[in-house]
């Protein structure tokens, strides 16, 4: 009833006087109506003073910046209409009742509320309506107001209650209006601490200009909100409000985070590192693994030190919880020391909490800053290292181990940072905790210290066992990572030769040996959770039998206290060994990185370089000595090499396969190391390599390859380098994205590509190493003419060359042999000076003899003004092309938003269809319950004070708690290995199901995804240890596993993330809130009332979380899309060092690097600010939270509870921010970690191939017995949004006949084969063998009885025998017969391993010609009856391919033999010949009645290749 509730006794201003004036509701609420009184005032000048200075004929309204805006006006109008209701209502009741001091002061505080909060709020509103410039604050004046408003309203809160519980009188009005107040304060002051900065104000006002350019750079990035933030919005990360309030209106973007500050920039720190390493190696490159310490040391000192203070002062916070309990206990029990001791009390909780909540926070990120710092310093170090690293060092580290330095040692050191305290730090809690235990306890102190001591060392072996573990696991994860990476590199040739199940079986094989580590692991990692939670029981086991034994008293509240300390302890016990074995990881790591720096760079000393036009010789070589190996002087690569080219000459460089022409160049370029004699460069180099290299990227932008558009030379260059057509028919021109590795170029396209970024460069000196080997006869006799003779013509050009007709233009021939020059001359000087030179030029000559014999060099005159009235690339454009045209390579898919509730069923339900789940759940609840249990009755066992009779024996004290306990620990042991089992299962089915679905993909899909990005989904580095406990059971290191799983280990990805995190992280949340749910029950129990707060604080912080989450996510998911093009540019950089240091690119290159590490920092960097954003807000509401129950608690009057009880609530109520932040994070992380199933489960159900094996079609076994192929109408397009690529081809192969099949670059000769292949299936059309429509027949009946050998050789890294017989069909014998059929034999005999010779990764360690060789020799020991060669003789030399072509025809001379060939030659011999144009059949017909039609294709093809294999480069390069 109201009229209770408004009967308030007689508490007069001047009434009992004993009360004192500030715990007097009426005297308190006066002097409250006196600062209304004042502040009124103040704000009523206020409004007038800002009136009169609006100038009015001035004003553009601004959208106001502040947050919240409408919910402040909204709170400040309620609060007006509030008061104002209770003055009408204290006016009517109280003017039939009489008046009093009392009243007059209700209806005055009421009257000037209501006047108050209504100019608060026009107040408000006048800022909006007359604002000029763009506000991001709120005025300074109402900030104050509301911190007071809010401040007085809560002590006058407390205040009333505690009146109300002295008097036992009714709830007073003063109660009611102090409770609204103190909600609605809360939001207030909250509102109040929050604002915008200028670019997110900005950013809900797009129409107002930029008025401060300064904070926005001309690229449009964000300056650091870090470096201009006050030192308040440091301490509560409030420079944090612009990304987070941005992230909650939109999904962020890189470019909505801001950059890094200075001092944590890659560019600002990463000079100070190479100084400082510089300096410790005195100018050497022997940097050792405690001098690198040291320069790491030197750039994040600072942090160490502050991070060391925050760590200790936040160590002593969490003491005096515990510390304080027994006080607290005895004054509940009506033991007090001094007047107000409960309020002291209170207030000493409170600051320690508040203190520990601020430097825990600021700890941590600190923490983090200094590792994402050390790391970026790191990485960039290793850049630098990997651009200067000489060839032969690099033999000595795959690319992915060298990658391996920057994707997991960096980041390990990095990681690091959070451990750098633990060591001291870890003495330093134990001891706090012994003198606790000993001023509570006293000499049971020693049983604490045993106990404490032994769980340590029980520790130990576990470690000891998960560090073997661990070490299985990882290189069984390393070996199966190393095998999967190279087989998707070269998944093309596996689909063609129908390896791909093989492959995949040996992956499956590696993945079932790593899964047995990693079950073992897992179980390990139970026994470790286990004794985690079991040594606070232990140890309070041993103390309290000590206690009980010794005669030493339990009372209640020395019991809690020493519980509260055994919690805290459970860490430092737990972190020690912990420490260690991080300490030891992050020292081999530091060790790797060390070892890798102390490589060998390339000599910059071996070649003498000078600026161009110092004399008239341009590159010079005297008595030259070159080795790759240094070490192995006295058998050199190349002996005794001595050359002297001028400015403007031509030289030419040709020698049998593995002759040494390569390492001439590599040798002029300072790549091969120089063991003696001298060589002189003058100018600048340009270097085009054997194998392409292209980058990711435009095709402009590799052209360009970092320097200025120049549109008249780029147009000349792409004229030059015959690119313009082919830029036609790509459907985004030059502006095309090329994907990795130039996936989605022919052979041809990348050369011409790295051809025209050589021209543009405008270099001196120009090194092509058989640039035309990748190109058609009339694309290569195009290049060499515009290209070599014309573009270049004034400039230094040395080229090696296969083709011999491209010889006599040249000013001087080398011939290698055995890596010595063995002829040098002119043309026809050289001809009969010697065999070497004769045999190569013989062999072409016998090939030019088919042509001879058909009588072609009649007409050549002809042919040659015809070809001259030709134009090399057609002008007609081509037909119309169907299709949707766009990027074949497209953007990796970014999630964004929620994850769907069915992706956490899916992951649930996988393992034994979720039976398990309850279970786990069952089992934490069961603990929960055991545990709370097991606290309660120590508590309520014990006396409150030595005088109290004790309710049990201690003996039975001691057994029930032992009882309960032992009971929580078994359930912890269930929990652990339930959860163990649920992971492991759920791990095995999504990755078979994963690695089933992408084996099975079509070529079209790797086609168009970077190997990169499936090895996002596939890689497994291994967490470390304990990253994992953190997550199944650290609350009290919340914030610490959140970094470690969000950032330290971005390597391990998604297959990672569900091996080992996704498990743990659903585990931890539902841990997490039983724990949250116990803990309110037990408060509960105490004083009920804390519902009543806990529920608006429960919604403030689930409001909160909303409120971040979608940042959180974003940014989690920026840093995994960032890391990718650090790796991949780290990746290309090394394939492409030589290239790269030929352009002197390294400093682009390195700048490059440097950005994208900040780019990947920057999301990182502000995750971790936003956790600790979201942290310490969390921390206050949970404080205030717990400040009020513990008000509650001494408010109470005296026996109204069980002072043991309210002790135990108050310890569990230590720990309710950690638990409620807990909470609040581990679903945080579980939505943006559960995103990597989601990327799994995209992965397994990728659209699959056709079946390889149609049991209701399946061919005979002899076939195909004729080989005949029959193409009907056949059109064909890489994927459904690519134009066509062929154009409706139909023309029959017969049976046992050689088709040559050619035409220029890009007419689709190899997707024709492809097709063949099906790794492209027809948009339309057939393609029938033997009358068998093969895409009727599974995949593995047809290519199993084809054969190929492809355009770009492959080895596998292994061994000879492997790399001809990876499925292990054939016997020693039948391999060494196919060796010597394809002149393999002797240099396989040579070798010490024989067939078992090894083989480096992508056969780096066998010339291109050897390795072509070697794919002959695999088709040799299958001999289909269908034989596909796409430019198998492109990298041999005339006399090699003229051996190739015998063996075929004696091996093969009844198959069918399909034969894409550049040169000419090789085609001749061919029953017929196919000439292809721009996807349509141009002739088909024998090449002898094509050669009789002096207008065709094919005759014109073959003049020019005769006529340039004449003189006639040689007469046009003298003109």
């Amino acid at each position: 009833m109201m009229s209770d509730i408004l009967n308030v006794p007689s508490f007069g201003m001047f009434h009992n006087s004993t009360i004192n004036p500030l715990l007097n509701p009426v005297f308190l609420h006066g002097c409250v109506s006196l600062i209304q009184f004042l502040f009124l005032v103040f704000i009523l000048v206020s409004l007038v003073v800002k009136r009169l200075r609006v100038d009015r004929t001035d004003v553009s309204k601004q959208s106001f910046g502040c947050l919240y805006y409408k919910q402040a006006l909204f709170c400040c109008v309620t609060l007006s209409v509030f008061n104002l209701s209770l003055c009408f209502w204290n006016s009517f009741y109280w003017y039939k009742n009489g008046w009093n001091d009392e009243k007059i002061v209700t209806l005055l505080h009421g009257g000037l509320g209501t006047l108050v909060w209504l100019f608060v709020s026009v107040y408000l509103h006048t800022i909006v309506s007359n604002s000029s410039t763009e506000s991001r604050k709120y005025p300074f004046v109402l900030r104050f107001w509301w911190g007071c408003f809010f401040t007085v309203s809560c002590y006058s809160l407390v205040v009333d209650y505690v009146y109300y519980k002295k008097t036992s009188s009714s709830i007073s009005m003063f109660f009611v209006s102090d409770s609204v107040s103190s909600f609605m304060g809360l939001f207030l002051f909250f509102v109040g601490l929050s604002y915008k900065s200028e670019e997110e104000g900005r950013d809900g006002n797009l129409e107002e200009p930029l008025l401060n350019s300064g904070f926005v750079s001309n690229k449009g990035e964000i300056s650091s909100t870090y470096d201009k933030a006050s030192y308040y919005s440091l301490l509560t990360f409030s420079w944090m409000n612009s990304v987070i309030a941005k992230g909650n209106k939109k999904p962020l973007d890189l470019e909505d985070i801001p950059q890094l500050s200075d001092i944590d920039s890659v560019r600002k720190v990463f000079p100070v590192l190479l100084n400082k390493v510089e300096s410790l190696s005195n100018g050497s490159t022997q940097i050792t693994t405690f001098g690198l310490t040291k320069a790491l040391f030197y750039i994040v000192w600072k942090d160490v030190v502050i991070t060391g203070l925050l760590g200790l002062v936040s160590s002593l916070a969490s003491f005096v919880g515990p510390y304080l309990i027994d006080s607290f206990v005895q004054y509940l029990n009506g033991i007090r020391a001094y007047e107000y001791q409960g309020f002291v009390l209170v207030a000493a909780f409170f600051v320690s909490k508040i203190i520990g909540c601020f430097t825990q926070r600021h700890w941590y990120f600190k923490l983090q800053q200094a590792g994402i710092r050390g790391r970026s310093a790191i990485v960039a170090m290793i850049y630098l290292k990997g651009l200067t690293i000489s060839g032969q060092s690099k033999q000595g580290n795959s690319s992915g181990e060298i990658i391996n330095f920057m994707a997991v040692d960096a980041e390990r050191i990095g990681d690091y940072a959070w451990y750098m305290h633990d060591f001291w730090l870890v003495f330093v809690q134990v001891g706090i905790a012994l003198l606790l235990l000993y001023k509570t306890l006293g000499l049971a102190v020693i049983s604490s210290f045993i106990a404490t001591v032994l769980v340590l060392l029980a520790n130990y072996p576990l470690g000891n066992i998960q560090e073997k573990l661990q070490d299985d696991l990882m290189k069984s994860k390393d070996k199966r990572m190393k095998s999967t990476s190279e087989i998707l590199r070269n998944m093309r040739i596996l689909k063609l030769q129908g390896w791909e199940m093989k492959f995949l079986s040996k992956i499956i094989k590696l993945r079932d040996e790593e899964e047995g580590a990693l079950k073992k692991y897992m179980y390990t990692l139970s026994m470790t959770s286990f004794i985690f939670w079991g040594a606070p029981i232990i140890v309070a086991v041993a103390t309290f039998a000590t206690c009980l034994f010794a005669g030493i008293p339990l009372e209640s509240g020395k019991v809690l206290s020493a519980l509260a300390t055994f919690k805290i302890l459970q860490e430092p016990i737990y972190n020690l060994p912990d420490s260690i074995s991080v300490f030891f990881q992050t020292k081999v790591s530091l060790d790797r990185i060390a070892t890798f720096l102390r490589l060998d760079d390339i000599d910059s000393n071996a070649i003498n370089k000078a600026p161009h036009g110092s004399s008239e010789t341009a590159i010079e070589i005297i008595s030259g000595n070159f080795a790759w190996d240094s070490s192995v002087s006295s058998n050199p690569t190349l002996k005794d090499i001595n050359i002297r080219v001028n400015h403007g000459m031509r030289v030419a460089v040709c020698g049998t396969v593995g002759s040494g022409k390569s390492s001439l160049l590599s040798c002029i370029l300072g790549e091969v190391s120089k063991v003696s004699g001298s060589v002189k460069v003058e100018g600048t180099k340009a270097y085009v390599a054997q194998s392409p290299w292209i980058q990711s990227g435009k095709i402009e932008d590799n052209i360009l390859f970092g320097r200025e558009m120049d549109r008249e030379r780029y147009e000349k260059v792409l004229e030059a380098c015959s690119l313009k057509k082919d830029l036609e028919v790509l459907s985004f021109g030059d502006q095309t994205v090329i994907g990795e590795r130039g996936i989605n170029l022919s052979g041809g396209q990348k050369q011409r590509i790295q051809i025209a970024r050589a021209l543009y460069q405008d270099a001196d000196i120009y090194l092509f190493d058989d640039p035309f080997s990748a190109v058609d006869a009339h694309t290569g006799s195009h290049l060499f003419k515009e290209c070599m003779l014309q573009f270049l013509d004034s400039k230094t050009v040395i080229y090696i060359t296969h083709q011999v007709e491209f010889l006599p233009a040249a000013d001087l021939i080398l011939v290698l042999r055995d890596g010595r020059i063995t002829q040098a001359g002119k043309y026809n000087d050289i001809l009969d000076s010697g065999s070497d030179f004769m045999e190569l030029v013989g062999a072409h000559k016998e090939a030019l003899s088919s042509i001879d014999s058909i009588g072609t060099t009649g007409y050549q005159a002809q042919s040659d003004s015809s070809t001259k009235n030709t134009p090399n690339t057609q002008n007609d454009k081509t037909d119309d092309i169907s299709g949707t045209q766009g990027q074949l390579v497209q953007e990796e898919e970014r999630e964004k938003g929620r994850v769907g509730f069915s992706v956490y069923w899916k992951y649930i339900t996988t393992a034994y269809g979720g039976a398990l789940a309850p279970l786990i759940v069952l089992a934490q609840v069961v603990f929960q319950v055991l545990q709370i249990g097991s606290n309660y009755w120590m508590a309520w066992a014990s006396p409150v004070s030595a005088s109290d009779p004790a309710p049990v024996e201690g003996s039975t004290l001691i057994i029930v708690y032992v009882a309960l306990a032992a009971g929580s620990a078994v359930c912890i042991l269930a929990r652990g290995l339930l959860l163990a089992t649920v992971a492991y299962k759920a791990a095995t089915i999504l990755f078979h199901k994963m690695h089933l679905s992408i084996f099975r993909s079509p070529m079209s899909f790797f086609d168009s995804t970077p190997s990169g990005r499936i090895l996002n989904r596939v890689r497994n580095h291994l967490l470390f240890l304990f990253i994992l406990i953190f997550l199944e059971s650290r609350c009290s290191k919340m914030s610490r596993s959140n970094t470690l799983a969000n950032g330290s280990k971005q390597a391990s990805t998604d297959q990672s993330a569900v091996d080992m995190q996704i498990p743990y992280q659903v585990g931890s949340f539902v841990f997490a809130i039983i724990q949250l749910l116990g803990i309110i029950a037990v408060m509960s129990q105490c004083a009920w009332q804390v519902i009543i707060v806990f529920i608006p604080v429960a919604g403030m912080c689930i409001w909160l979380q909303q409120y971040y989450l979608p940042s959180a996510r974003e940014m989690a998911r920026l840093v995994g899309v960032c890391k990718g093009p650090v790796i991949q540019n780290f990746s290309e950089t090394i394939s492409g060092s030589t290239t790269i240091r030929s352009f002197d690119q390294q400093s682009r290159f390195q700048d490059t690097n440097l950005k994208l590490n900040d780019d990947f920092a920057r999301p990182k960097f502000h995750a971790a600010a936003a956790m600790e954003w979201l942290g310490i807000r969390l921390d206050m509401l949970s404080s205030f939270t717990f400040v009020v129950f513990l008000i509650f608690l001494i408010s109470i009057p005296e026996g109204t509870i069980d002072p043991s009880i309210a002790g135990l609530a108050v310890t569990y109520g230590l720990t309710l921010n950690t638990l409620q932040g807990w909470v609040v994070w581990t679903l945080t992380n579980l939505e943006n970690k559960i995103i990597s199933v989601e990327r799994i489960l995209q992965y397994s159900s990728i659209p699959s191939e056709p079946p390889l094996v149609i049991e209701s079609n399946r061919p005979d076994d002899q076939w195909p017995s004729q080989g005949e192929v029959d193409i009907r109408h056949l059109q064909v397009r890489y994927a459904p949004h690519m134009p066509l690529v062929l154009r409706g081809l139909t023309c029959t192969f017969s049976g046992g006949k050689k088709t040559g099949i050619v035409g220029r670059t890009g007419s689709g000769k190899s997707t024709l084969i492809q097709t063949l292949f099906r790794l492209v299936e027809p948009a339309a059309g057939q393609i029938l063998i033997d009358g068998v429509n093969i895409s009727t027949i599974g995949l593995h009946d047809l290519r199993s009885r084809l054969s190929i050998i492809p355009q770009d050789p492959t080895m596998f890294e292994g061994t000879i025998r492997s790399n001809l017989d990876p499925l292990e069909e054939y016997t020693d014998d039948k391999i060494w017969e196919a060796l010597d059929k394809c002149q393999l034999g002797d240099e396989v005999r040579s070798k010490e391993g024989k067939l078992d010779s090894p083989v480096t990764e992508n056969g780096e360690n066998w010339s291109m010609g050897q390795r072509q060789l070697v794919c002959l020799g695999r088709v040799l020991l299958k001999k289909s009856k269908v034989l596909v060669l796409d430019e198998a003789t492109a990298s041999v030399d005339t006399a090699t391919d003229g051996m190739i072509q015998q063996t075929l025809n004696r091996h093969f001379n009844d198959s069918t033999v399909i034969m894409i060939a550049h040169r000419i030659t090789s085609v001749l011999d061919s029953d017929m010949v196919l000439v292809l144009e721009q996807g349509l059949i141009e002739e088909y017909d024998s090449p002898t009645k094509l050669l009789e039609d002096k207008s065709s294709s094919f005759a014109k093809l073959v003049a020019e290749y005769s006529m340039r294999s004449s003189s006639s480069f040689e007469n046009l390069a003298a003109t």
